[in-house]
């Protein structure tokens, strides 16, 4: 009679005169992706965890040597620590989760821009640090504010809290950011998708490119939704992927309605863009 042998992946069918490696029986692949998941959930809480409270015991002694090393404002140091833990984090999770960065341009840090992306995970913040621009302002409702132990930093970093915020004062805040070349970063569908398309976008964003001239670049988000997908309380492993699109000029979209049709441009690109990867 032949006899089965476990060889990790794989089954050696032991018979008198020959073995014969078969595949693997469904059951045993899924003990090995739960496994799997398990693992990379414990390795990332672990690390997340010594990042941030090492993060946060020296960040005082990293703001001092930054402040005189580079001179810069003290929000602009902060957003590049909270780049940093980003890129650290990605770093973390690089074992399970593979990152594609598409059309990122480094020389667009050179003058003002407003980012817009999609919203899948939790995580799309951490993520979005594989961008090679740091110094900028993201504008995020409120529950990420009630964190305590990142709340702190995304107040020194000036990130602004849209639901608590009236329009005047975002406006004014938004006036000073670009007037000191800094760009600002919003989700403009408001909360994470459900179904990973694109929901209603509001206006915001391009209200304000608009007033201030300042170009869009659109960054489609895919894959994040499989890491983290809201509603799930444990991570999986991924294919990530970031597509900056070209930049859009709202001096096209002049008139009293002009951030709409921007709004509606900036959707259509994102999602002919969300649709052929999806393809």
């Amino acid at each position: 009679m032949a006899r089965k042998r476990w060889h990790g992946p794989e089954w050696t069918v032991m018979g008198k005169d020959k073995a014969e490696v078969v595949g693997a029986p469904g059951a045993d692949r899924k003990v090995a992706w739960r496994l799997t998941i398990v693992f990379m959930n414990i390795w990332v809480a672990v690390l997340t965890t010594v990042e941030t409270v090492i993060g946060i015991a020296i960040s005082p002694l990293l703001l001092v040597i930054w402040l005189l090393v580079t001179r810069w404002p003290f929000g602009k140091i902060v957003r590049h620590f909270i780049w940093m833990y980003g890129r650290v984090w990605i770093w973390m999770v690089s074992p399970f989760v593979r990152f594609e960065l598409i059309g990122a341009d480094p020389n667009r840090s050179a003058r003002p821009t407003m980012y817009v992306a999609n919203h899948l995970s939790f995580f799309d913040i951490f993520l979005l640090a594989r961008m090679p621009v740091f110094d900028v302002v993201i504008c995020l409702r409120s529950w990420p504010f009630k964190m305590a132990w990142y709340m702190p930093f995304m107040r020194c970093a000036e990130y602004l809290d849209v639901e608590r915020l009236p329009w005047e004062r975002i406006v004014e805040k938004t006036q000073r950011f670009f007037s000191e070349g800094r760009s600002m970063l919003l989700f403009p569908q408001g909360h994470r998708s459900r179904d990973g398309r694109l929901g209603r976008f509001y206006s915001g964003a391009f209200k304000l490119a608009v007033q201030f001239n300042v170009p869009v670049v659109p960054i489609c988000i895919m894959g994040s939704d499989r890491l983290f997908p809201p509603g799930r309380r444990w991570l999986a492993p991924s294919h990530i992927r970031l597509h900056c699109l070209e930049p859009i000029d709202p001096s096209g979209f002049a008139g009293e309605l002009g951030h709409v049709e921007l709004r509606k441009h900036v959707k259509q690109q994102m999602e002919v863009c969300l649709a052929d990867n999806r393809s």
